[in-house]
């Protein structure tokens, strides 16, 4: 593909873009397949692990964990891809190796070739996020753009409240196969609905691939003290979110032997990750980045403390691991997004590189570690509940060494971190 070919053609004139309502709900579709590929899978789980004849119960979760780790690596190349080629042929690509993989994912019959096409999965899928971030930023500035995205995560977290109920029911009905069907289909559909979308990209923004521009960006990030220690314990504290997510339908319905309750526990806690955000957006601006991530990083390793205590002395039930859980995985979503922020604050100049680079980062740590997680699952409790205190003291200690110490500053007073 010469550059001269693929550069993005402007918007014919006599096209018009969208509505407002209707390219929020389009971009929040887009995110929501990757969503599907992960929620839908949970309840099938067992299921897939007897056809495929995996032979160690804890592998399982290695459907979930190996699409988490191709969306990070994943996320590392979008960006740059998008402001070459432009934003829909990239997404066009995605959308068709999506669907190939998902009706892979529908025929295959070994465990090995299934871990193979979740990683591929998870790599296409990261476009959907990268790309309809890109777009926003296209179609949008300042606060119209905050505005926008605040409500495409909304409708976008509707689909993980009800999609393990979905994966649930179809599962019952036609085998979790089917599951691998659907997420083919809502592919297709959102492949026909983006040709109502214009290319985004204004030909003057298109910027060559250089890979030493990228690679020297990278390493800036790296050696950061601020971006490092809040990249890595971001991954650290999603590292903990995905320990959940991958080991969640084993607690449920082994731990507490309710695996057909599973789809309403997953959607309550998957409703407080979404009040949490939505909470974070109306509070950060007020008390700032810094004291509302670094306070509840702290009240969340009271409750890990708190679920180390009632998984040790046998009381624990459903109901209370649910709430702890609720008040838990919500917390992260204080924590994540400004962690995320703080990490961009001394990069405007390279803003594109340094934010793809610590998503992957982000990404891929949190990946590995929340697979790591889910592999200590001994039928309690317990593992988790020790990850996640794990998970939150090591990101305290990161965070006390990129502020030299100093915490919970005023908005506007922390001090320029040198390189």
């Amino acid at each position: 593909m010469s550059d001269a070919a693929s550069s993005p053609a402007p918007a014919p004139k006599h096209r018009s873009l969208p509505g407002p309502r209707e390219t929020t709900v389009m971009m929040a579709m887009l995110m929501a397949l990757n969503a599907m590929a992960i929620d839908t899978m949970l309840p099938a789980l067992p299921d897939m692990a007897r056809d495929l004849d995996i032979a160690v119960s804890n592998h399982r979760q290695y459907i979930i964990g190996v699409y988490l780790i191709g969306t990070a690596v994943g996320s590392l190349f979008y960006g740059p891809l998008a402001d070459r080629y432009g934003r829909k042929p990239v997404m066009r690509w995605a959308l068709v190796a999506y669907v190939l993989l998902a009706l892979g994912g529908a025929l295959v019959n070994g465990f090995g070739i299934m871990l193979a096409l979740r990683l591929g999965h998870g790599f296409a899928g990261a476009a959907l996020g990268v790309v309809v971030t890109a777009i926003i930023r296209d179609l949008f500035v300042g606060d119209a753009m905050a505005r926008r995205m605040s409500s495409i995560f909304l409708v976008f977290m509707v689909v993980p409240v009800i999609a393990p109920s979905i994966g649930a029911v179809i599962a019952a009905l036609a085998g979790w196969r089917a599951i691998f069907v659907l997420m083919a289909l809502l592919g297709l559909a959102m492949m026909v609905w983006i040709r109502r979308l214009p290319e985004t990209l204004d030909p003057a923004n298109v910027r060559p691939l250089d890979m030493r521009t990228m690679a020297a960006g990278w390493r800036d990030v790296s050696l950061h003290r601020r971006a490092a220690g809040y990249m890595v314990a971001a991954g650290l504290m999603q590292g903990a979110l995905y320990g959940y997510l991958n080991s969640s339908e084993q607690i449920i319905g082994e731990v507490f032997g309710a695996r057909d309750a599973f789809p309403i526990v997953f959607a309550v806690i998957a409703i407080g990750i979404a009040a949490a955000n939505f909470s974070n957006s109306r509070i950060v601006e007020r008390f700032g980045a810094r004291r509302v991530s670094q306070t509840a990083l702290f009240v969340f390793l009271g409750f890990a403390l708190l679920q180390i205590a009632a998984s040790l002395g046998g009381h624990e039930t459903l109901v209370l691991f649910t709430l702890v859980l609720t008040f838990n995985v919500g917390l992260i979503g204080f924590v994540g997004s400004n962690f995320g922020a703080i990490a961009m604050e001394d990069f405007g100049r390279m803003a594109g590189v340094a934010s793809s680079y610590q998503s992957f980062a982000r990404g891929l740590i949190a990946a590995l570690a929340g697979a790591w997680i889910g592999q200590q699952f001994d039928g309690s409790t317990l593992p988790l509940a020790l990850s996640f205190t794990g998970a939150a003291s090591a990101a305290i200690l990161l965070v006390l060494w990129a502020e030299r110490g100093r915490l919970f500053t005023r908005p506007g007073t922390a001090p320029r971190a040198p390189f």
